[in-house]
């Protein structure tokens, strides 16, 4: 690309090999492949500057020099905390496949980021928005518009799994779902009576009203017919929450974290949340433990008359 400063032969040449294994073995979407190779890009570019022109020389003393510089230009806190993570991940795929004799990254500690709580929703604001969706049995896309936003506050997912779905991915005798999140892991997810009527109303009432050649599996529907796309899950949910007054605005990821707020503050262990989410790793599903803290000592400070 014009404006980008060159790297070396072979820096291109590992570059374009861990393209292929992102991409192949695995199996991450073509947004991660590419934020994966930026972060690595910067990289190969310092490097070039210190003289290492080959991926093997990389050492600890570089990968922090690279951080340090990032720092100075003042590069985010999550921006760091993620080019860090790359580079690690990168340098253990050098060593594991014999393209360097040692991990440079294995000691490398990412900077501490600034843990936001995320938004969500109180029990009665959820309650508030399903109940303003006006479901017409004739209305098809008000019975689909319930289904999402109920499998959505639910079960957490996210909305490229939700988009991915098909019909028969969901078992609504044992009320489970089937998604495909992250690397293409899959998972079973629980929905419980609420959510299940509204699925069972939209697959047998609304969804052939909708269907078309071109729908396919799809659990979800288009006004055309097609499998929805994520604009327009979107769409829903941000014009379903902006139809009650005093509703935050969060969009579906911010279903995603009331569902994993909810689960907690109703007594669900962190381990369970971590798998109903998705995660990989613990630790992200840990900050929503903050969140219900934070609850707590909203509560306690309210109440208590000594707080």
């Amino acid at each position: 690309m014009s404006g980008e400063e060159e790297i070396s032969e072979r820096w291109a040449r590992v570059l374009g090999e861990y393209e292929s294994h992102l991409a192949r073995e695995r199996d991450l979407s073509v947004h991660s492949v590419r934020a994966y190779l930026v972060d690595l890009r910067s990289l190969a570019v310092h490097a070039g500057r210190l003289g290492i022109d080959d991926p093997a020389r990389l050492d600890l003393r570089s990968l922090r020099s690279w951080l340090a510089n990032l720092m100075t230009r003042g590069a985010a806190r999550t921006t760091l905390q993620r080019r860090s993570t790359a580079a690690r991940v990168f340098t253990s795929w050098l060593a594991r496949t014999g393209r360097a004799e040692q991990d440079a990254g294995a000691l490398l500690a990412s900077p501490k980021a600034h843990r936001e709580l995320p938004p969500a929703l109180s029990q009665d604001d959820i309650r508030a928005v399903i109940d303003a969706i006006e479901v017409d049995e004739e209305d098809p896309v008000g019975l689909r518009d319930l289904a999402i936003v109920e499998v959505l506050y639910a079960t957490g997912i996210r909305v490229g799994e939700l988009v991915g779905a098909d019909v028969d991915d969901v078992d609504l005798e044992r009320r489970v779902i089937r998604v495909f999140g992250k690397g293409r892991k899959e998972r079973a997810v629980p929905y419980g009576a609420p959510a299940g009527a509204a699925l069972e109303a939209w697959t047998r009432r609304g969804r052939p009203r909708m269907a078309a050649s071109q729908s396919g599996a799809a659990l979800f529907l288009g006004v055309r017919g097609g499998r929805i796309d994520p604009r327009t899950v979107r769409r829903v949910v941000h014009d379903r929450l902006g139809a009650v007054d005093g509703v935050a605005d969060l969009g579906p990821h911010g279903l995603r974290h009331t569902a994993a707020t909810h689960l907690l503050e109703g007594g669900a262990d962190l381990r369970s949340v971590q798998e109903i989410l998705g995660h990989a790793s613990l630790g992200t599903t840990q900050i929503y433990t903050h969140v219900s803290n934070e609850r707590l000592r909203a509560a306690y400070r309210q109440a208590h008359p000594r707080a």
